[in-house]
């Protein structure tokens, strides 16, 4: 992991504000959203992209079960 030198304090609400100098770079614009995750010591911020959990596909997403699969992967299960 790289690091970038910056450093920012947390807010009384718990909000940090992302420099826009990062959001540029990784194509973060208003409205995204961001996954969280965590392990015992790091938070790891990352672009949400949802995306099928068979073969990784980004077009025709349906949900089953609660797992997003595309459309292509439904048809060759069935």
């Amino acid at each position: 992991m790289k690091s970038t030198g910056i450093v920012r304090k947390v807010d009384e609400l718990g909000r940090i504000v992302l420099p826009i100098e990062l959001r540029r770079t990784l194509r973060i614009e208003i409205g995204d959203a961001i996954e969280v995750y965590v392990d015992p010591e790091r938070i790891t911020l990352k672009k949400y992209n949802p995306a099928c959990v068979f073969c990784g596909n980004f077009d025709n997403m349906t949900y089953f079960k609660g797992k997003l699969v595309c459309n292509t992967c439904i048809e060759e299960i069935v």
